[in-house]
């Protein structure tokens, strides 16, 4: 039991005393190791594994030095700073003894920079963007970096689905050649544009607002429907400017939100809309704090009135029309500022105009930058105020929405800072120019025509020179036509604009009439402002007109326009000789024509309230061949009847007279059909030879139409399809006076009753343009008319 006993605790005391001996020898351990971390002075600084890198140079980036105690905390900074430099892929410090070793991993050198798979930018475009250089240290974060500069490349021009992969090809001496291998991916198109909020105004008239446009089948001509964060931000001010000139003055967009779809191929946007209510324009007055001035002695110059829908842009535009009045008698540092009352009951805004002095500050300086194309006068011209000029801040706010209205640029800044002196300012206009060149192209079919087409180029900023220029080629299997037109905005940088239109046309009538036409010609027009919403415009047009082409079973009162009939003496059966051989005929028009125009409608092109007004005349007999006084006019009124429901009503007429002994040519003369009255075949209706059939046309004529426009139950707005029932009615009449003698009194079909159809239409606002059907039932007309039930083709907006 002892014996057990003594060797029981003689193993006891082995192993306590093997663990004292352990947890010894690993504090001894301790201590050794840790111990310089703590107390060790530094005695040398070696660097180990540089080959471009200076070892001085490295050890300038430590935090240490010999002679001082070693810190692990200063060797963590010095770490983080050795690879801050961007020269080292690896960096490790370790101490053994007093002696400091640290171990650097060099970066390759960049030797080349190439980039594969770049079609649609070019490589110059790309090596300016990346930060990266022939002989610069590579690293993987810049590099990743360079990605995304190459990616914000393509995402400007609409590629949102590029991918960029960077390799790498080693090479010796620690140098590498850096591959950007880019697959560029279709550009990113609008899929589809929608709104939310919108009770005023349809999907459809919002879109024709907007500058950006859904991706169609023509679209690739045209980058307007390559998704854009600029021009979405530009959209979003268009929209709030119109429903603040259409009366709604607390309309916000809330929202512009832009979703890229899964696969990366498009954008969904979708505008959020809070239109608020209408408003009209409640009392105006004027108050004047300038001793010498009457405010009451300006009122001419007010552009709102009381009663009338409010709108944001004309009190922007009276504010400037009495800066400039004020200026002109004699107050250079006058400035007005419009207040609003607005009254939530009556919905009306009621606008104090005050007139104070402003402070006497004189522009020094009007400096214009990045109008690359652009020429400088087209940018100065806007500004209603010169170097040397009082500054207003008001003309220099209008200034920069005149010259964002132009459409050439991108940006519009005008920034103000000191000039010279403390009464001095300078003006830095900050400009960044866009395309203003389009290339367009549509294509259809027409019951009238058959298939239809157009070509069409257009600039609106020709040669930096801010003229417009078009010309386009359209046809069918009916008729051919060359337009090329060119207008001068600022004629002698005046409020004046001045152009000139090139034409040809021929028309294939052997159908409806039995001959085929010809016009060729020139206009030149000079347009002028009468007020807000009138415009005037006078031109002079030299034409052309042939005949050609005529049938010899055509009506006698055509052959006779060739010159193939002879009135006297007649024939046996008491007809007119007839010629086989008619003979091409030609004449030339000289003209003076003048127009006026007053529109008040709320939208350019899908109105839906409102009203337009035309009046135009022509004077044939200046020179040429014929000579004729020519009339004709429209009147459209829109009402809107409900929520995207609108009563369309429409006028037009016309009236053609020779004068100084002539008759009017037939190819003067109105010919009219379904484009006026529908269920009517073109030409279809109007005086008509008995005989053959042929439509001789008419010196007078009127149309009406009713119309009830509509969105379809359950189609979605985004299509842009709508629905409308009309009723019409016109009338054709007055054949020419040498139609009346040539044809026989039998056989010429010619009175003033009405005809008069209804029907249903589906409207389309289709990629390639307006489309429309109608389905058009003739109530009235004559048995010698030609009626069309359906008729399919482009869609004309009235």
């Amino acid at each position: 039991m002892s014996k057990l006993r003594i060797s029981f605790l003689g193993g006891l005391k082995a192993a306590l005393m093997l663990v004292v001996a352990t947890f010894a020898t690993v504090a001894f351990d301790a201590a050794v190791v840790s111990g310089p971390a703590y107390a060790q002075t530094v005695s040398e600084i070696r660097v180990s594994g540089n080959r471009r890198v200076e070892p001085e140079t490295v050890r300038t980036y430590l935090q240490f030095k010999v002679g001082d105690v070693y810190d692990a905390g200063l060797a963590d900074a010095s770490l983080r700073t050795l690879f801050s430099t961007g020269l080292f892929a690896d960096v490790r410090i370790d101490i053994q003894g007093s002696v400091v070793t640290v171990y650097v991993e060099e970066n390759p050198v960049i030797n080349q920079i190439a980039f594969e798979g770049n079609y649609e930018v070019d490589t110059d475009t790309l090596a300016s963007e990346v930060q990266l250089k022939p002989r610069s240290v590579f690293t993987r974060a810049r590099v990743q970096a360079d990605v995304q500069r190459i990616l914000d490349v393509y995402q400007r021009q609409g590629r949102y689905a590029a991918l960029v992969e960077p390799k790498i090809i080693e090479l010796e001496q620690n140098r590498v050649n850096l591959v950007f291998e880019i697959t560029e991916g279709s550009a990113t198109k609008v899929k589809g544009i929608s709104f939310i909020g919108n009770r005023a105004f349809t999907d459809s008239q919002l879109r024709d607002i907007i500058t950006t446009t859904q991706a169609g089948w023509f679209d690739f001509l045209k980058g307007t429907s390559v998704y854009d964060p600029d021009r979405l931000n530009l959209d979003r001010e268009l929209l709030r400017q119109y429903y603040l000139k259409n009366g709604y003055a607390d309309a916000r967009v809330i929202n512009a939100n832009a979703e890229l779809d899964r696969d990366g191929s498009g954008f969904f946007i979708t505008f959020t809309m809070e239109e608020g209510e209408l408003y009209s324009f409640g009392n105006m007055t004027i108050e004047s704090s300038l001793a010498e001035l009457e405010g009451e002695s300006v009122r001419g110059e007010l552009l709102t009135y009381t009663g009338s829908t409010y709108d944001a842009s004309l009190i922007d535009k009276t504010v400037e029309r009495l800066t400039l009045s004020v200026a002109e008698r004699g107050f250079a540092f006058a400035r007005v500022r419009p207040r609003t009352t607005p009254d939530f009951y009556s919905r009306t805004i009621g606008i104090n105009y005050v007139i104070d002095e402003g402070p006497r500050i004189y522009i020094e300086r009007i400096n214009i930058y990045g109008n690359e194309r652009t020429k400088d006068y087209v940018i100065r011209r806007e500004f209603r105020l010169a170097e040397g000029d009082a500054f207003n801040p008001l003309l220099v706010d209008r200034a920069e929405k005149r010259l964002k209205g132009l459409g050439f640029f991108k940006v519009v800044e005008i920034k103000k800072r000191p000039g010279s002196a403390q009464d001095r300012v300078i003006l830095d206009v900050q400009l960044v120019e866009q395309s203003t060149g389009e290339l367009s192209f549509g294509a259809g079919y027409s019951t009238s025509e058959g298939v239809i087409g157009d070509v069409s180029i257009s600039e609106r900023n020709l040669l930096g020179n801010g003229q417009f220029l078009r010309l386009s080629v359209g046809g069918s299997f009916e008729r051919a036509q060359v337009d090329l037109s060119f207008t001068e905005p600022r004629f002698l940088d005046r409020n004046l604009s001045a152009g000139f239109d090139l034409f040809h046309k021929e028309l294939d009538q052997r159908d409806t009439s039995g001959f085929r036409s010809r016009k060729s010609g020139g206009t030149v027009r000079l347009g002028f402002p009468l007020s807000e919403d009138l415009w005037g415009q006078t031109s002079y047009t030299l034409a052309r007109d042939e005949l050609f082409d005529v049938d010899n079973n055509a009506s006698l009162a055509i052959r006779d326009a060739c010159g193939d009939v002879n009135i006297n003496p007649r024939g046996a059966n008491g007809r007119p000789i007839n010629d086989p051989d008619c003979s091409d005929t030609s004449y030339f028009t000289s003209s003076l024509g003048g127009s006026l125009i007053y529109d008040k409608r709320n939208h350019p092109t899908t109105p839906s309230s409102g009203y337009y007004l035309q009046l135009s005349s022509d004077f044939a007999g200046v020179g040429g061949d014929v000579q004729y006084i020519r009339v004709q006019g429209e009147a459209r009124a829109y009402y809107p009847v409900a929520e995207k429901v609108t009563l369309v009503g429409r006028l037009v007429g016309g009236h053609i007279e020779g004068w100084g002994g002539d008759d009017v040519r037939i190819l003067d003369l109105f010919f009219r059909g379904g484009e006026t009255v529908r269920g009517f075949d073109r030409a279809g209706y109007g005086p008509r030879d008995g005989r053959t059939g042929d439509a001789l046309g008419g010196q007078s004529f009127w149309a009406a139409t009713a119309e009830l426009r509509f969105p379809i139950p359950f189609i979605p707005d985004e299509l842009g399809i709508s629905g409308a029932v009309f009723a019409d009615a016109g009338s054709l009449f007055n054949a020419s006076e040498r139609a009346k003698a040539v044809v026989d009194s039998a056989d010429l079909l010619d009175d003033s009753t009405v005809r008069s159809s209804v029907g249903g239409s589906i409207l389309w606002n289709s990629p390639v343009g307006p489309l429309r059907v109608d389905f058009a039932h003739a109530l009235s007309k004559e048995d010698y008319d030609e009626e069309q039930f359906f008729r399919f083709g482009a869609s004309t907006k009235f």
